[in-house]
């Protein structure tokens, strides 16, 4: 099941917003080539390497960054390439070209990257420029900053080299158009229609690189930042220990820096599976947690190329390349109820 499949079927019952079935007509089955979680065996202490995990149904990205790792590139440059692919396909609608925009219909993106040196880049709110992850990575470089944003993210990427472009497509266009008939906002992701693409990889020295890039929340306020480009909530890496990036309900990931957390858990002797059961833990057992609506999911990687991967509700899932095998993995999920 890919992303928007995932958001049809933990849609709050009841929710006055009516959304088109460009957005929400889809099965209620995971797809043929899913496998169910988990993850990865702790047994080994050899390194399982090289690897890429990224959230959701994305084999041409993950397939792309093990290129880049096959032929001798780094984990950095592999997430770069990785995330760049969802960035220009426009059918995505949640990455890149052609994400849904916000209920003005401006398409902003925000994204962030990671290198295994702790050095990280940062774009928030930027607007037609397609590839973000590769703006951010700029920042990280070529900047004394670690974020930059709006207008200011524009012109950098501009003087930079990044041709600008309008980013709301047609189809895109026409969804926001029939969510204005009977708009009612409220931030829930089930309804609202978001997702992201994040992305770790080992490289065959053992090093450890992440990204992460999204057009975010669908129809959210104008200049509505979500974890995404955040470090320590949307991404997080410690090349000692492991890496962990987030999807889901930004404001939620943000209130507990989600991906620092499970990078602590595992700091702390945790297994990348465990750690991300616990953060998902700390949010659901927030007093008043309204859990139910909304979903947040936690994929990670330890050093030996251990992977984890949990989330709120069902339906999220990972895909993994590893041993020479580019798969789907259904992740395992708390609220079974």
């Amino acid at each position: 099941m890919n992303r928007r499949k995932f958001i049809k079927n933990t849609a709050l019952t009841g929710a006055g917003l009516t959304i088109g079935k460009s957005l929400i007509g889809c099965a209620d089955k995971p797809a043929e080539d899913s496998k169910t979680a988990i993850v990865s065996s702790e047994s080994s202490s050899k390194a399982k390497l090289p690897l890429v995990i990224a959230t959701w149904h994305v084999k041409e990205a993950t397939a792309k960054a093990m290129e880049v790792l096959q032929a001798g590139g780094n984990a950095l440059d592999a997430v770069e390439e990785g995330c760049r692919v969802e960035e220009a396909n426009e059918k995505g609608q949640s990455v890149g070209k052609g994400g849904l925009p916000d209920r003005d219909g401006n398409v902003t993106l925000d994204a962030c990257i990671m290198d295994n040196y702790g050095n990280c880049g940062s774009v928030v709110y930027l607007q037609n420029i397609t590839h973000a992850v590769s703006v951010a990575r700029k920042v990280m470089e070529d900047t004394p900053h670690v974020m930059l944003a709006g207008e200011g993210a524009k012109q950098f990427a501009i003087s930079k080299g990044f041709e600008p472009e309008d980013l709301l497509t047609n189809a895109s266009k026409k969804a926001w158009k029939k969510w204005k008939i009977e708009a009612k906002y409220k931030p829930i992701i089930n309804i609202e229609n978001h997702d992201t693409i994040g992305m770790l990889a080992i490289d065959q020295n053992g090093d450890i690189s992440g990204a992460c890039t999204t057009s975010g929340l669908a129809y959210k306020m104008g200049g509505r930042v979500g974890d995404s480009p955040i470090i320590g909530s949307g991404l997080f890496v410690d090349n000692e220990i492991g890496a962990c990036v987030a999807t889901g309900l930004g404001e939620e990931v943000v209130k507990t820096v989600g991906s620092f957390l499970v990078v602590e858990l595992m700091r702390q002797g945790k297994s990348p599976q465990n750690a991300c059961e616990e953060a998902i833990s700390r949010i659901v057992n927030k007093p008043n947690s309204n859990y139910k609506d909304f979903q947040v999911g936690y994929i990670a990687v330890n050093k030996k190329g251990d992977i984890g991967s949990y989330s709120i509700h069902q339906w999220f899932s990972v895909t993994k390349f590893q041993y020479g095998v580019n798969e789907q993995i259904q992740s395992d999920y708390f609220n079974k109820a």
